[in-house]
């Protein structure tokens, strides 16, 4: 039997990067997205059905929204899968003080209770087969403590914290847990973001000045899921922050605020 992967959000950026990666790997790709035209256009780039992959429908922000999805991979998929990648997400600009609350109930629903109802419809699943690969995108925003992003910050952390958890409940079981922490990268997550337009201006300013792609971000991804890496920074940069961070974190949090001054001059 082929291998499998299921990937929400993967109709297009980081989704159909991994998509793609994972695909070229052997895997049996189901390309679950919001858009379903999309996910079927990426089906096609990826090979076609006659590749085993196909498309569905889902929005990760409803529970019967993933129950259908469940059942249709498991109409396609009887046996089961390898892979989970709970990737789809949306994006939020804005300070604590700033940020309406309509906002922080979008971001938080999609981008922590998708990954907790795409945890929780498939890990019996898993445990079931006593093996498999469950990967989160989260963000290095998750991290970095940073200003101006609080609602997006606080759910990729989440993701982050409850990936920690769900690792500790399934190694037992055979099954790896990672989540996947990117800096600024050039892809779509800016299309519906909502809040701050300033900061907005800024984040997509650091995208379009990155030297990192989408499937940059994929192959590193791929690469530290194949060797059940937890924690995955696939930006260079930010690894090394990200221990600065652990190690000296006063001296972090000035050169934080020293990069964000000077950003906020920049974009100006």
């Amino acid at each position: 039997m082929s291998k499998r992967a299921l990937i929400t959000g993967a109709a297009s950026g980081l989704g159909l990067a991994l998509a793609k990666r994972y695909a070229q790997a052997g895997y049996a790709i189901a390309v679950a997205d919001l858009n379903l035209d999309k996910a079927e256009a990426a089906v096609a780039e990826l090979g076609g059905s006659g590749a085993g992959h196909f498309a569905v429908a889902v929005d990760v922000g409803h529970d019967d929204s993933m129950a259908a999805l469940a059942n249709s991979v498991a109409t396609h998929w009887p046996e089961g899968f390898d892979v989970l990648i709970n990737n789809a997400g949306v994006a939020t600009a804005g300070s604590v003080a700033d940020s309406s609350l309509e906002d922080w109930d979008w971001v938080m629903n999609i981008n922590l209770m998708g990954v907790v109802r795409g945890m929780k419809t498939f890990v019996p699943m898993f445990k079931a087969r006593k093996s498999g690969l469950i990967l989160s995108t989260a963000s290095y925003a998750a991290l970095a403590g940073a200003p101006n992003i609080a609602s997006y910050g606080t759910s990729k952390a989440a993701v982050v914290a409850v990936s920690e958890m769900l690792r500790a409940e399934l190694v037992d079981h055979g099954i790896r847990v990672g989540v996947i922490c990117p800096s600024f990268f050039k892809t779509n997550l800016l299309d519906n973001a909502r809040g701050d337009q300033r900061f907005k201006a800024v984040a997509g300013h650091l995208m379009e000045t990155s030297n990192f792609t989408a499937a940059d971000v994929a192959e590193y991804a791929f690469q530290a899921g194949e060797k059940g890496q937890f924690m995955i920074i696939p930006t260079g940069p930010e690894r090394t922050r990200w221990r600065i961070k652990r190690w000296f974190p006063e001296y972090y949090f000035k050169q934080l605020m020293k990069f964000t001054r000077a950003m906020r001059v920049k974009t100006k």
